[in-house]
């Protein structure tokens, strides 16, 4: 289940190109309501800055998902900026990841609604990956 924590870092990457994106936004809306947050509790966080702290003792799927849900939203329209592979190779490296798992991500994730073979495919993909499990 993803933090308020989570979706801060999904706004903040969206925020990179300077426009948060229709697509974008419904991205974060429906993550955040899939995981039974309220309109009430999601909206209010795209009207602020904020932090990118990593919540201590994350499990290695909650990482996982961090990083899924960041590189799908990256991908959602299409464009690729720069500064969005870099935050994003930050965030990785924040939640334990080597940077290098995000260029195997971004060669992998196709779209925002992948199978669930997919993911447990990429999930086991991205374990190799962790500094420490």
């Amino acid at each position: 289940m993803p933090s308020i924590q989570q979706l801060k870092f999904l706004i903040n990457l969206a925020r990179i190109d300077q426009v948060i994106g229709d697509k974008e936004r419904q991205f974060i809306i429906r993550i955040g309501q899939a995981n039974h947050l309220l309109i009430a509790e999601i909206l209010p966080l795209f009207s602020s800055e904020h932090a990118d702290v990593v919540p201590a003792n994350l499990t290695n799927e909650e990482k996982f998902d961090y990083l899924l849900s960041l590189i799908q939203l990256m991908k959602i329209d299409e464009k690729i900026y720069y500064n969005e592979i870099k935050y994003c190779a930050d965030v990785a490296s924040a939640l334990g990841y080597r940077k290098e798992v995000l260029f195997e991500l971004m060669l992998n994730v196709q779209s925002a609604n992948m199978e669930s073979d997919e993911i447990e495919a990429l999930k086991k993909l991205t374990a190799t990956y962790l500094l420490h499990s």
